[in-house]
């Protein structure tokens, strides 16, 4: 089966977990911290909501396939597609009643990433990618993305979901970083990306990442002409420390600094 063949479905889950999501976003919602006495990792109704309503169109429609989710594990991780599932990347900016979340919906295919989707369902905003191209559909209309050219670190807009995610040597080559950065802003975690693709931002790096964080933004991001790898050069897919570019030449400055 081509991957294009999945552009419909994949559309269906983000019209069917964005309808699961957004009667709990800015209401009264409970929320639970996963963390165990760990750094705050909250997860809401509208998580299992939505992640419980992609499993059960996924099941339903390609049972063969595997899925990677946050709230509910892994299934079938050996298929050869295996769809990796973030219903609310963000879940600290929804239960703040801020729009900066996103749903992330990726497919890997013989364990790389193929195609990626984020949907707003709020702000009615869909970005999606197969690594060769991507696209932006929102209330404005559709449009392809694209990165932009950014030569130099001193000319870059960065960003990171907090500083405070980073400790030790992690922060200390992060600053390097943001030292050398025109422009620093926080707190949009997927949101951050689609920017970088949409050629707002130049430079996002993190740390801690999961599988389900990262997968749906790669083929976004490459399709728009970026880039996405470990901090040390290698595969992003796996997850863990990131920096994503616009441009191969902040790209390559980023990972300089990041590796001292």
């Amino acid at each position: 089966m081509a991957l294009i063949d999945f552009t419909h479905f994949v559309n269906d889950l983000a019209t069917s977990s964005g309808q699961a999501i957004l009667p709990f976003f800015r209401t009264a919602i409970a929320t639970e911290d996963k963390s165990r006495g760990g750094a705050f990792d909250p997860v809401t109704e509208a998580d299992r909501a939505s992640e419980a309503t992609m499993r059960q169109l996924i099941r339903r429609s390609f049972p063969t396939h595997g899925i990677v989710g946050e709230e509910f594990g892994t299934e079938q991780p050996d298929a050869e597609y295996v769809w990796v599932l973030d219903p609310i990347d963000g879940t600290r900016a929804f239960i703040a009643g801020l729009p900066t979340w996103g749903t992330l919906i990726g497919l890997n295919r013989n364990g790389r990433p193929a195609f990626g989707m984020m949907h707003q369902p709020f702000t009615g905003e869909r970005f999606f990618g197969d690594c060769g191209s991507a696209t932006y559909r929102g209330p404005g209309g559709e449009r392809k993305l694209m990165t932009r050219r950014c030569g130099s670190l001193k000319d870059a807009v960065i960003s990171t979901t907090s500083p405070k995610l980073f400790a030790g040597e992690e922060l200390r080559a992060y600053d390097r970083v943001e030292s050398v950065a025109k422009l620093a802003r926080y707190g949009c975690d997927c949101y951050a990306y689609c920017m970088l693709a949409a050629g707002h931002i130049d430079l996002v790096v993190e740390s801690g990442l999961k599988p389900y964080d990262i997968v749906a933004l790669i083929p976004i991001i490459e399709g728009a002409g970026g880039i996405v790898t470990a901090w040390d050069g290698g595969s992003a897919a796996n997850g863990g420390r990131i920096v994503a570019a616009g441009d191969r030449r902040i790209h390559a400055a980023a990972v300089e600094l990041l590796s001292r």
